[in-house]
């Protein structure tokens, strides 16, 4: 969605929604961790920058607490969401809930024009891993999943999945980063690889093999991803 938008904005035929811009650079400085977990939001900063008064800029921050971009508190400044110990314990354990729930319920009831959405989006992440782009590479795996939650067609999953993918994005910058190594290039070959395998069992309607794909990508993911709570030299275990 972040990348749409601000292909939308970029168009001259469209009149500029200021706050609109500001909502899309805004999450996409903190699913890039361009502003990092815990970082103040300088809401005057952001007026200035975007040519807006307070009020609409303090309407949408209450918005992105609510989506769970920012953490707001009576009396202090606004700052992106933390990412402590204890929240990403919980988010490997709901990832495999949601994840395997929403692909299973898009194999079930997708349609050929959502299907071929997903393809596009594809397309896009293998062209990111072949540039060696991390911030595209995070951003459209993040589109990616989201469009499967779209393809659910679930009302109930929509905010768990949308709430996973913002901290999924930000743990991707360690797992899409610059590869240092030839089993980390393998990975990121594998991690397409999974997603077309993913678009493969959703277009034949086979939520069974979807969710046991999905597993293992998560599971390949992980591996990545928890390098951020357990850095090298920690020994700390991480299971969902």
């Amino acid at each position: 969605m972040v990348m749409k938008e601000l292909d939308l904005q970029a168009s001259s035929d469209m009149p500029v929604d200021r706050k609109a811009v500001l909502g899309v650079a805004l999450r996409r400085r903190i699913l890039s961790m361009e502003l990092a977990p815990g970082a103040v939001v300088d809401e005057l900063a952001l007026c200035d920058e975007f040519g807006l008064s307070r009020p609409p800029v303090r309407e949408l921050m209450r918005q992105m607490a609510a989506e769970g971009y920012i953490d707001l508190e009576a009396n202090r400044a606004a700052r992106v969401s933390s990412m402590s110990y204890q929240s990403l314990r919980s988010f490997f354990l709901a990832a495999p809930l949601i994840y395997i729930g929403t692909t299973q319920l898009a194999a079930t009831h997708a349609t050929p024009s959502e299907i071929e959405e997903l393809k596009r989006i594809q397309t896009f992440f293998r062209e990111a891993i072949e540039e060696k782009d991390v911030e595209k590479r995070v951003l459209y795996n993040d589109e990616f999943h989201l469009q499967i939650g779209k393809m659910a067609h679930n009302v109930y999953l929509m905010p768990s999945l949308q709430r996973l993918l913002i901290d999924h994005a930000r743990l991707g910058k360690i797992f899409y980063r610059h590869p240092t190594s030839v089993d980390m290039q393998e990975d990121l070959h594998l991690a397409a690889d999974q997603h077309d395998e993913i678009i493969t069992a959703i277009e034949n309607h086979d939520p069974a093999l979807a969710g046991e794909i999905v597993r293992a990508h998560l599971e390949l993911s992980r591996r990545r991803m928890s390098e951020y709570a357990a850095p090298e030299g920690l020994n700390v275990a991480i299971n969902y």
